[in-house]
């Protein structure tokens, strides 16, 4: 198929054949496995899955896209979901899916979000992404890369960066280099909030100024005697905590309140 891609979805192509089997081979679908692919485009992951899997499921906006895709491959081994990927409900897949996808770079943090409100029935994700998200995914505290992506993921997913992946490898070639990730949710949080919406905020607030101390951007939340018994010293700055501080911080105010 000729198709022009379309920049308000985000469309780079992946083309390289060695790259694809790696992440192929990263993935290791297996015929029963309940998997969902979201945004195939021109089927670079899509017909390779499909070859391992009994059937696939695919999330795709592009109705240029789905079109080719209801002509080219066999009906009884793809369902194809007409859907913005921030507005499909996965709970229709199933209960124990595993996601997939070469994501568009314009809104990857918005489905990554999205994805963690259904860790519950996920097995495990495979992306990719651009490779500045993905080192941002699985930073480690006191590094410029850590940040409140960092935090909400780690909180949520086991995460690790598999491969990196030229422009070239895409048609068309982007201007940044991407990155392969896998990230499987805890089974059981190693660290849990007793409040998911108040950890969130600490985590906003505090990454909010980046360059200000704690004491300064938890003002209102947090005084002086309650980073006193945490043990944690209010002139840090948010980037020198792990996902396991956040959580004791969220959950002492939590208490408090």
């Amino acid at each position: 198929m000729k198709h022009q891609a379309k920049k308000r979805f985000g469309q780079n192509f992946l083309t390289d054949q060695a790259i694809i089997q790696s992440l192929i081979t990263a993935i290791h679908p297996n015929t029963e496995d309940l998997m969902v692919e979201i945004g195939p485009g021109l089927g670079a992951m899509t017909q390779p899955l499909i070859r391992h899997l009994d059937h696939l499921h695919v999330v795709e906006i592009d109705r240029d896209i789905i079109q080719w895709m209801q002509g080219f491959y066999p009906a009884g081994k793809i369902t194809i979901h007409n859907s913005d990927v921030l507005k499909f409900d996965f709970g229709l897949i199933g209960p124990r899916i595993r996601v997939v996808g070469n994501l568009p770079y314009n809104i990857s943090s918005p489905i990554l979000f999205k994805l963690l409100e259904n860790t519950a029935q996920i097995i495990d994700m495979h992306f990719m992404l651009q490779k500045e998200v993905v080192e941002r995914m699985v930073a480690q505290p006191s590094t410029p890369e850590y940040g409140r992506l960092s935090v909400m993921l780690q909180y949520r997913l086991q995460m690790e960066y598999l491969i990196t992946v030229p422009p070239e490898a895409f048609d068309p070639a982007p201007k940044v280099e991407s990155a392969f990730v896998r990230c499987i949710p805890y089974e059981t949080l190693p660290y849990p909030a007793t409040d998911e919406a108040l950890f969130a905020k600490v985590v906003t607030a505090a990454f909010g100024q980046r360059r200000k101390t704690l004491r300064n951007t938890l003002k209102g939340l947090l005084d002086d005697a309650g980073f006193t018994a945490l043990g944690i010293n209010p002139q840090l700055r948010a980037e020198n905590l792990g996902v396991a501080e956040f959580v004791d911080i969220s959950n002492f105010i939590a208490a408090a309140s």
